[in-house]
């Protein structure tokens, strides 16, 4: 479309579908490959292979996809902009150029510089910036901790001038990832540091795309609406020089693009009503969904505000040594054999105080007169950490074995004994963002610094708990939550959120009166004891909740069996509750429409 910007996204994780690059090159015509690379987990990955190989740290996976597609790129006019650098941006650009001349290929590779903020930490915080921990406000220099890494989240402008000064491939560090589809739509259009609803919008447009497939029925509640589901196509955002966007996939691709699967995703990891973004604050509780035809859906209605004065920085830091190992118990008095299975294992190594951290949770998977064996088994799932390797490595999962003659009857364990592995820490703080500059660097050796947006404090905003408001549904039914409603969740950093929403208006008043933060603690009893914020999200009919600190320290601390909180949604789902009769032609029409019913009009 000429009046549109066609942005694909190939990667939603490092890890991702290897074929998914060529796939939206070949599947029809694209005007920008992206590719979002780095979760907060991605960071501390690619500090170990840098431990490993100096010249490493950047997404391998991406330089491959390359040398199977940059030709047909080149051919196409394809620019690709990918966060594929990791912590070594210069290293892919180097590896990309060398490739092309392998190749025989000619294009112009540009990277981005100014996120890595590790080198800097010692001046930044004697100058004042305490990199203060998100949730608990503890300063870094109180943990007394070594970090491996401290990326700062910049944003769109660097990308802007890489392709304004004509580069094909950009390779983009700790760049935020809706920020890989602003920076394009703002190179096309010409847009202002400043055109905030434009930019929201983008941003808006980024985050749906950013995660691949799950914005076309992946991971997604009433996954038996998808069709094709076995393999999925990856998302298309057309972007328009009004900021509105179309989110639509490649004819033929499998999948869904609905109101339902892009709201799915807008939930996903998202904080409060605005989505604070390094170009922008995008306002969430301002977008509006409508059909657009087969697979196409409008974003429109957007509001930005201004880009907040302080960035998200990313520290990782080594928090010492962990080890899991899982007793099974089968059958009759499960609670007995985990307590003397705990007992054996822990008391001739000195008691569980001889670790800095124990976790131990009996998974009540088994169920009574069962009908198979399988069925009849829990599990006791043991997790010690501590900074002294020797404590949780073999002489501790050995004793597990060695229990194996002489304790409870049935005795036997998920694996054999393991040794150590380090676990990292995820620390997310802020710095002013008049400390971070970036830095585009062409092949030529030009340097090219980036001017900033201008930038304001973001407003603060407040959390409800949800005020039942009486209202007459009829006969109820006991059923599970899930019949009607849809949820995605996820983490950010230690913290989990959960996302639910509606398929009607009646259906989001209903929700909206039941279920509030102390409703969701009883469906949800674990999270009684932690600080829940909830906010109302009436034009796309959802609640967003953020669970504070249920995940520890982040994924690669957590010892939950869900570290980064993918089930928790579809958890909320199964709970069962009074829901309304009424409320079930929801579930009726959209089995009709194969989920694209009841669609919200545009403004």
């Amino acid at each position: 479309m000429a009046d549109s910007i066609r942005i694909a996204n190939c990667s939603g994780f490092y890890g991702d579908r290897f074929s998914a690059a060529r796939e939206m090159l070949e599947g029809g015509p694209i005007d920008v490959l992206t590719g979002e690379y780095l979760a907060e987990l991605t960071m501390l990955i690619l500090w170990k292979s840098r431990q490993k190989d100096p010249d490493a740290g950047y997404a391998t996976t991406f330089l491959r996809q390359m040398e199977e597609v940059a030709g047909l790129a080149i051919d196409r006019g394809v620019k690709i902009v990918a966060n594929a650098g990791g912590l070594n941006p210069a290293g892919l650009a180097r590896k990309l150029r060398e490739l092309l001349v392998r190749l025989g290929l000619r294009a112009s590779v540009a990277h981005i510089e100014g996120d890595d903020l590790l080198p800097r930490l010692g001046e930044l915080q004697a100058a004042g910036h305490e990199l203060r921990h998100l949730d608990t406000g503890r300063s870094l220099a109180e943990a007394g901790v070594k970090p491996v890494s401290a990326n700062a989240y910049i944003g769109a402008w660097g990308i802007v001038d890489a392709l304004k000064a004509g580069a094909d491939i950009v390779v983009c560090p700790r760049v935020a990832d809706a920020s890989l589809v602003v920076g394009p739509a703002a190179w096309r259009f010409g847009w202002a540091r400043d055109d905030w609803n434009r930019l929201a919008g983008a941003v808006v447009a980024g985050h749906i795309i950013e995660c691949g497939p799950q914005a076309t029925g992946g991971n997604y509640s009433f996954f038996s609406e998808v069709p094709g589901i076995t393999n999925l196509g990856f998302p298309i955002a057309e972007v328009r020089e009004d900021g509105t966007s179309v989110i639509t996939k490649h004819p033929g691709s499998g999948g869904l693009v609905s109101v339902g699967t892009v709201t799915a995703q807008l939930l996903y990891e998202i904080q409060g009503r605005g989505y604070l973004n390094p170009d922008v604050v995008a306002r969430i509780d301002s977008i509006q969904l409508s059909p657009d035809g087969p697979d196409r859906v409008l974003v429109s209605g957007v509001i930005g505000e201004a880009a907040p004065d302080s960035l998200k920085v990313s520290v990782n830091y080594v928090g010492g040594y962990r080890n899991t190992m899982t007793f099974v118990l089968t059958g009759l008095d499960i609670e007995a054999k985990a307590e003397v299975a705990r007992r054996q294992l822990f008391e001739p190594l000195g008691g569980e105080s001889a670790f800095e951290h124990v976790d131990v949770q009996l998974l009540r998977t088994d169920r009574p007169d069962a009908p198979t064996n399988a069925e009849a088994i829990a599990q006791l799932r043991v997790t010690v950490k501590d900074r002294d390797a020797r404590k949780v490595g073999r002489a501790f999962s050995n004793k597990f074995i060695e229990l194996a003659l002489a304790s409870y009857p049935g005795f036997f364990t998920t694996g054999p004994p393991e040794a150590e592995t380090t676990y990292g820490v995820f620390w997310p703080a802020l710095v002013s963002a008049e400390v971070v500059t970036q830095t585009v660097v062409f092949e030529d050796g030009r340097r090219l610094e980036v001017v900033e947006p201008p930038r304001r404090p973001p407003q603060e905003e407040k959390a409800d708990d949800g005020r039942p408001e009486p209202a007459d549904f009829g006969p109820t039914r006991r059923l599970p939550l899930g019949t009607v409603f849809g949820a995605r969740s996820g983490d950010k950093g230690g913290n989990a959120n959960v996302g639910v929403w509606a398929r009607s208006e009646d259906g989001y008043r209903w929700l909206d009166a039941f279920l509030t933060v102390d409703r969701l603690g009883e469906l949800m009893p674990e999270i009684t004891r932690r600080e829940v914020h909830r906010y109302r999200l009436p034009n796309i009919r959802s609640l967003n909740f953020i669970v504070l600190g249920l995940l520890g320290e982040g994924v690669a601390s957590s010892t939950r069996i869900d570290p980064q909180a993918k089930g928790l949604g579809e958890y909320l789902r199964s709970r069962v509750v009074e829901l309304p009769e009424a409320l079930l032609e929801d579930a009726a029409v959209a089995n009709r429409t194969g989920g694209r019913g009841h669609p919200r009009p545009p403004a």
